[in-house]
């Protein structure tokens, strides 16, 4: 007993501190959200009456959260095809013969560095809906005003204030900020390409497309997985970079289920806050749990 307690003991010390931290302030607060989530708790008021699932389903019924739900598809569409054809193309163009490469690199990741909270001040300004053509529009600021300048006034648009696509410009700052990380991923993956497949395909004949389509892009296939599964759960949880560039949370047009819940929050609606907090965590889970799923079975193989 003495003999195992030597052996396990200084692992188990070295660990518990974290097990205890994570076990508290992650799984415990997880499970107290959920339990919130089922009382009547709509007040600032305390309250234990439990409701069943009441909330979702009050929730799901709402307009409100449905547009919610909707602007986040958008939104993660958007910020997902962006990034990963940015990303593409960034790694594909390093990935030929050329000089200043680290240059290059350095100047794509250079956004990843910027919080979304700071990116966001400056893109308030960028993407502001004041039009030249309008009353006022001596003082239209960021793309419309750059739009204009070169002539191109009639692409200037309302941006984020759109009430049906103004949460895919939301997306642009995303995209910006993001691609440089997935560009940097598929650039790993196109390092981790052997040569000899390359050579041994343009031997038997394949053109640069079936180059491409056979071997490159099957060989990168996990590395399109893995960001699809960064960048998708990123978005669900989107919310600094909205809260940045919208200073009103409640605004209809770019209104997600994390700023409906901060919304609520707010207003002490702790039980509605709190099952959009576990509604956004069971969506958070859908896409990390087969991400886990595959890596765990790549790694047994």
């Amino acid at each position: 007993m003495l003999k195992r307690a030597k052996t396990w003991g200084p692992g188990v010390l070295l660990l518990a501190p974290t097990l205890i931290l994570v076990g508290v302030f992650v799984y415990w607060l997880i499970i107290e959200n959920f339990r919130v989530s089922l009382t009547n708790q709509h007040t600032a008021k305390p309250s234990s009456k439990y409701v069943g699932f009441q909330n979702y389903t009050n929730l799901l019924a709402d307009p409100n959260f449905q547009h919610s739900l909707w602007n986040l598809l958008i939104l993660t569409i958007v910020f997902l095809g962006g990034t990963l054809i940015f990303g593409f193309l960034w790694a594909w163009i390093l990935e030929q013969p050329a000089k200043g490469e680290g240059f290059f690199r350095s100047v794509y990741l250079f956004p990843m560095s910027v919080s979304f909270i700071a990116s966001g001040v400056v893109w308030r300004w960028l993407l502001s809906s004041l039009q030249t053509s309008q009353p006022g529009g001596e003082r239209t600021t960021g793309l419309n005003r750059l739009l204009d300048s070169v002539g191109l006034g009639a692409l200037q648009n309302d941006w984020w204030s759109n009430p049906t696509w103004g949460i895919a410009a939301i997306a642009v700052p995303a995209i910006w900020q993001l691609s440089g990380y997935v560009m940097a991923l598929f650039l790993a993956g196109f390092r981790g390409i052997p040569d000899e497949l390359r050579e041994a395909a343009r031997i038997d004949g394949c053109t640069e497309w079936k180059l491409y389509r056979h071997v490159i892009f099957p060989q990168l296939s996990p590395v399109m997985l893995s960001a699809v599964i960064i960048i998708g759960h990123m978005s669900l949880k989107l919310f600094d970079l909205i809260r940045a560039i919208v200073p009103d949370a409640n605004t209809y047009d770019v209104q997600v289920p994390a700023t409906m819940m901060w919304v609520k929050y707010i207003g002490s609606d702790y039980a509605d806050a709190a099952a959009i907090g576990t509604i956004l965590l069971v969506l958070v889970a859908l896409v990390v749990i087969p991400y886990l799923w595959y890596t765990s079975r790549a790694e047994k193989r």
